[in-house]
């Protein structure tokens, strides 16, 4: 078998059951069914963790948050109905959702794929393009909803 990076996780083709290398993150090796306190605590922590990565390190994401800003401002100034703020909450988190997915792809894809590969730039750009869809879709709806009340 090859040897392979210790936090990449593998799968044991000799066995059904997909397995984790041994050093992968500690919280990969809690028991199925085994609720936890402590384990579900750690998990929030991880996943705060990984909000934080995703904020420092994307700069798109401060862009994205100001326009969730600015909508929920204009939200607030045209008291919209609650209806509107379902749709203008879910097409922001809609928004920050793909480009965090994006940003961990990206991250992924370097970490793998050091050098130059087309499946590579192929992988980022359907990743990006994910973002712009999302982005697309959430100024529409954005449209719909505020050009109404500026008209």
């Amino acid at each position: 078998m090859n040897e392979q990076h210790p936090a990449e996780h593998s799968l044991d083709l000799t066995n059904e059951h997909p397995t984790v290398h041994p050093s992968a993150h500690p919280s990969d090796h809690a028991k199925k069914g085994n609720f936890s306190v402590k384990h579900r605590a750690k998990s929030f922590v991880h996943a705060g963790r990984g909000v934080w990565v995703f904020l420092l390190n994307t700069p798109n994401a401060l862009l994205q948050i100001a326009m969730s800003t600015a909508a929920i401002c204009l939200g607030i100034y045209f008291s919209i109905t609650s209806v509107e703020w379902i749709a203008i909450i879910l097409a922001s988190g809609l928004v920050l959702t793909a480009e965090a997915f994006n940003s961990a792809i990206e991250i992924d894809i370097d970490l793998t794929s050091p050098q130059y590969h087309p499946y590579a730039r192929d992988t980022k750009d359907v990743a990006a393009g994910a973002v712009l869809i999302s982005s697309v879709t959430a100024a529409i709806i954005g449209l719909l909803i505020f050009v109404p009340y500026l008209v």
